[in-house]
Formats: C-alpha cells, structure tokens, sequence
C-alpha cells in the first residue's frame, strides 16, 4: 500500500525541520507533526532566547538553505573564554581562550535567536516541500508490512516507511518504541534570559565555572546584548526566579561582574532543570531518535543543538544513500548504520560534559587549583587548544558530509 510519505517526523523543534528539509531536498516525501501551531515561535519578539551554532552546524544549514534567511541576523563568535568564576570580580586569574583566528575556517560559531531560525526553517520547509502538520500530537504509533503509522490526536493517521523522532528529552517516539534511557539529574536549574549591558561584548562569549554552575555570557548581535545561561542548585534557581526584576540583577551582578559595565534586563526570563538523559538506544523497529530524543546533555558548552545537527547530518546520509541504491530505507541495518555513527561519540561528549560540570561545580579549594592550572596550562599550549576549538567547532571526528558543507 503506498505510504503518505517516506519518513514522518515527530517534533518541529529546530531538529526535525533541519531533517524534513535535507531529506526532502533529496526527494524524499517528508511529513513533519508539530505540537505547536505553525508560525508561533517566528512570529514572537524578541525574548533572549537564542543557541550557540558551531562552524560545523553553519555548514548544513547553508547546505539546506537556511542560512542565506538567517546570515544577516547572527552573532560570529570571535572569542571564547573560559575561567572559573570569582564572585563579584568574573574571571580567575587562570584562564583559556579560544580565539577564531587561529582556526583557518572563520569564526567558532555564531549565535543565533530562536525565533529567527524557526522563521528560516519555516520558509525553508515551504520551499522545498515538506508537509508540515501544527498543532497535532501523536498518541499512538505502529509498525506495520514495511511501514510505520502514526495517529494523532484529532484521529488523523499517516503512514510512512520510517519514523523519527525529535520529540526531546521525554520522547513520546521512544517510549512508544519501548526504547528506555538511563540519566540522572544534576540538582541544578538554567535561568535563562538577555541582558542590555555598557560595554561593547565583541563577539566574545564568556563561560565562568561558579561553585553553584556554570554562568555563560552569549554575544547577540548589535554589541550591548547577550543571551546568559546561568546555572543554580535547584532551590536558589527557584528562589532567584520568584525575585523582582531589579532583586534578578543584584542577584546577578556579584556572579557576572563589571568587565561589561552596567547591566539590565533585555528579556524574558526563563528555567530550565538540568539532567543527563541518553536514549538506551538510537533505533527500534523502523524508528531513529535525534538530538534531546537521543541525547540530553547539560548546556555548559551550548553543544545540544550542535550534536542534534550532527544526528541530522548523519542519519540523512545514511537515509539517502540508502534510498539512492535501492534499499529500504527503514531496514534494521540501515538504521543501524545512524546508530553505529553516531551513538558512541554523542554519548562520549555527553558524559564528557557531565565530567567538566562535576569537576568544576564545587568550591574545593584543591580542586579549584587544579583546574585553574589545567586550564592555563591548554591556553599555554597551541596544540591543544587547537584540538578543543575544532572539537567545539564541530570539525573532529567523522564529519557527515552536510557538516563538510557538501550535499549528500
């Protein structure tokens, strides 16, 4: 029986239109079912809310043709700079610093505002095709003769021959595959907003590794706004956020310092409860997970996004590849082909993450010496930290040919 498309995808995140249109772009009938309405998030202002993209991810998108829509709405990030944290005064004495020009590609990454990459994802989508569903969930899913059905809440019901999931970290896909995950819960919370602040950022992002967690200062466009993440125990993050606006930033001042000069709010304000999750597997029976579905991993170096886009990358190579020699693309062994690329090195960089938050979210004092020595000693060293910037620029490791800048 024909399907109503090759692969439907659960969630129209930032993952699954990047997936819809890649797939789709190489002929593939492609549905994306989307929980929120169309067109929600694109046309919100602005809210603080944005994500760090590595060189790597700027790749794909100008591959899929993202980026020409988004190019004139980013930040490059010039810099980097990491230090534990001193209250009141920013960063330690010991520090490490990435700087772009020492990577012959161009800026590290480049930081771009949620509501402008849906909007780019949205027209992209449109353009080439992709069948977007709003404000439909899944309830159910089944694998049928050589497909897979999916029913939504309204009773509506579409086939296909391969399901994804990109439906994040409580993945729906998953638990309805019978796939279980193993992760834990770091007692912190993200608070989340844009600060206004005197002083030109110049593209450099800032990360101070406070006793509590991390405090990362993000570069937005224009000079005097950037996006921070700030990481808290549960219990201050809670009472922090119940704060007026104006106790917010005494709260925050003495953690950010004054290398920005005077600071105020720009922005919404956000939390979010920091775990590790990781999918027990990337694959079940004509389905693959990508990005939170597979892999949730805590935000101290802004490399969620970054790893779902390697997930897309890889698992539409293998897709297309596979269609283009005639196989069944939603076979046990060409699932496993996504599966064997890509699970061993997510979860590698996941708990790698988990160390670095472990090592540095305390105020040992003989641990904070150490770190603050580790972390000189790479600044000191121009191979190592080039072997960190192209880890962070996603250019490491086996790189799916969309992160290569070259269509599959």
């Amino acid at each position: 029986m024909e399907k109503d498309a090759d692969i439907v995808i659960v969630g129209g995140g930032l993952n699954g239109p990047a997936l819809g249109v890649a797939l789709a772009q190489a002929g593939l009938r492609v549905t994306v079912v989307d929980a929120r309405p169309a067109g929600a998030r694109a046309e919100a202002g602005f809210d603080g809310r944005a994500y760090a993209l590595a060189l790597a991810s700027k790749r794909l998108l100008s591959v899929i043709g993202v980026w020409p829509r988004l190019e004139a709405k980013v930040q490059p990030i010039l810099q980097i700079k990491a230090s534990d944290g001193v209250a009141g005064q920013g960063p330690a004495p010991f520090f490490l610093t990435f700087d772009h020009a020492e990577l012959e590609e161009g800026p590290m990454g480049f930081m771009a505002e949620d509501r402008h990459l849906y909007a780019a994802f949205l027209a992209a989508m449109a353009e080439s095709g992709v069948r977007l569903i709003s404000g439909e969930t899944v309830v159910s899913q089944e694998v049928t003769a050589g497909g897979v059905v999916v029913e939504l809440a309204s009773g509506r019901r579409v086939s296909a021959r391969v399901l994804v999931g990109c439906d994040g970290r409580a993945s729906g896909v998953a638990q309805r595959a019978g796939i279980g995950r193993t992760g834990w819960g770091y007692g912190q919370t993200a608070l989340v907003t844009a600060i206004r602040h005197e002083k030109d950022h110049h593209g450099i992002a800032q990360q101070f590794f406070m006793p509590s967690g991390p405090l990362a200062i993000l570069p937005l466009p224009g000079g005097h706004l950037s996006s921070i993440v700030w990481s808290e125990t549960d219990a201050q993050a809670q009472a922090i956020q119940a704060l007026s606006d104006e106790d917010y930033l005494a709260a925050l001042r003495p953690r950010f310092g004054d290398f920005l000069g005077g600071i105020s709010l720009a922005g919404e304000r956000f939390t979010y409860p920091l775990n590790l999750t990781l999918a027990n597997s990337f694959v079940a029976d004509r389905v693959a997970l990508v990005g939170d579905a597979a892999h949730g991993v805590h935000p101290i170096a802004g490399q969620g996004l970054n790893l779902g886009l390697r997930d897309v990358g890889a698992l539409a190579q293998v897709l297309i590849e596979a269609q283009r020699r005639g196989e069944d693309i939603g076979a046990a062994d060409v699932l496993e082909r996504y599966q064997r690329w890509r699970r061993f090195d997510s979860t590698a960089l996941a708990l790698g993450m988990d160390a670095v938050n472990r090592l540095f979210s305390n105020d040992n004092p003989v641990l904070r010496l150490g770190r603050d020595l580790g972390l000189g000693l790479v600044n000191a060293v121009p191979g190592l930290r080039r072997g960190f910037m192209r880890q962070a620029a996603g250019l490491s490791g086996e790189v799916p040919k969309l992160l290569q800048g070259v269509a599959v």
